[in-house]
């Protein structure tokens, strides 16, 4: 797979800055964009953020709404061998951080010992994660058992995303964030989660037990019907099997929506404090 442009004068700059990366991974219905204000935040905290495409990602939401096919059929497997090809450009092992899908994917990568520190944010299911709360069922439940999902686009209307991801909060803010951030996402990556234990061959696995995973925290938020704390507990019992270390927090009264709605320095500055213990900034 190719590396951008962006995506190059990104590594660039983060090789030469001689700090430590943290790369910053989107999940299903965002584009990178939606790290703006952690990139910012992590730069001004001594850290060289990078913010990496999935594979055909447009370069803005107005253009992946113009063209919303362009996002379908994008695997758990080739986002996660793109995001690797830019880990293994880097000159330092850098912090993952990703949000829901890209929370999955900061898992996979760190389970093939590619991150020094990970902070996977209402982290999505993969292979051995057995819980499947009511919300998640009537949340994606529909595209789950729908056979054409695994080759389009979905697109959320902004009910579903209300319930999905904005249900902590106000109608003015929920729609704000929805017209801001919200594209297509691809269908068979939904797919691959939600039957990671159903298909012994899914790509949304993740080796817990790798003594090179590094420290792990999982974020939650308390209301996220997406990804509800029974899953992302869970996750976190079969993560704590490793010898490195292993934490979770749960956020009070939030969200799906948790890294990009009002209250998003609360998360940033948690993952920040998880980060500073584990893998300091550099130069």
């Amino acid at each position: 797979m190719s590396i951008s442009e962006r995506e190059s004068r990104e590594i660039e700059a983060a090789n030469a800055s001689g700090r430590t990366p943290v790369v910053f991974i989107h999940g299903l219905w965002l584009l990178p964009s939606s790290w703006a204000e952690w990139a910012d935040f992590f730069e001004q905290a001594g850290y060289a953020p990078l913010t990496p495409d999935w594979p055909d990602d447009p370069e803005t939401v107005e253009e992946a709404r113009a063209n919303p096919d362009v996002l379908a059929k994008k695997t758990l497997k080739q986002i996660a061998d793109h995001t690797a090809e830019i880990v293994d450009a880097l000159d330092r092992k850098p912090v993952l951080v990703g949000h829901s899908t890209g929370g999955l994917l900061a898992e996979m990568l760190a389970g093939k010992g590619l991150s020094a520190v990970t902070v996977a944010i209402d982290p999505g299911i993969f292979r051995g994660v057995l819980p499947l709360p009511a919300s998640v069922l009537k949340g994606v439940g529909p595209f789950l058992v729908d056979p054409r999902t695994r080759g389009r686009a979905i697109t959320l209307t902004f009910d579903q995303f209300r319930y999905g991801w904005a249900n902590a909060l106000d109608e003015e803010e929920a729609r704000r964030l929805y017209d801001a951030f919200h594209v297509a996402g691809s269908g068979i990556a939904l797919m691959q989660m939600g039957n990671a234990n159903l298909n012994p061959w899914t790509e949304a696995k993740a080796d817990t037990k790798n003594p090179d995973r590094g420290a792990l925290l999982i974020i939650d938020g308390e209301k996220d019907h997406t990804v509800p704390w029974a899953i992302a507990n869970a996750s976190y019992k079969r993560q704590k099997r490793n010898p490195g270390v292993t934490e979770i927090v749960k956020m009070a009264d939030r969200g799906h929506s948790l890294t990009i709605d009002h209250a998003w320095p609360e998360v940033a500055q948690t993952t920040l404090d998880f980060v500073e213990r584990h893998a300091p900034a550099g130069a």
